[in-house]
């Protein structure tokens, strides 16, 4: 489970400030006192998804992103918790509904983006 703190979630909002969509998400993670999984199935369900309520929805449904988000143009800004560049990326992708988008990067970035990008160093 990842919990935002109301700080963390004040600097995302920073970030974030020019992108309605991604303040709605962060007001519902905030809503849902932080916890970033909650607040995802609450979003998913206003976008007409019929998530489950298993503690891993949200990784998986980050995973579909994954080559995005592990994409070495913007892992080092991930990892310094910059996560607009990655925001604006995936909505011009529109492959991911757009309330979703800041819950999917916030995971990946919480969860540790080296380690969510891990699986796609392997070599075969």
């Amino acid at each position: 489970m990842i919990i935002l703190t109301s700080q963390e979630i004040a600097q995302f909002r920073s970030q974030l400030a020019e992108y309605s969509v991604a303040l709605e998400a962060l007001d519902q993670i905030e809503d849902c006192e932080g916890d970033l999984e909650d607040a995802a199935i609450d979003m998913a369900i206003r976008v007409g998804q019929s998530p489950d309520t298993s503690e891993n929805w949200l990784d998986g449904l980050a995973k579909r992103y994954r080559v995005s988000l592990c994409n070495k143009d913007f892992r080092e800004e991930l990892i310094q918790g910059n996560i607009k560049a990655m925001v604006e990326a995936l909505i011009a992708e529109n492959q991911c509904p757009a309330l979703l988008i800041t819950p999917v990067v916030l995971y990946a970035v919480k969860s540790g983006i080296n380690q969510f990008c891990e699986p796609l160093e392997y070599k075969f």
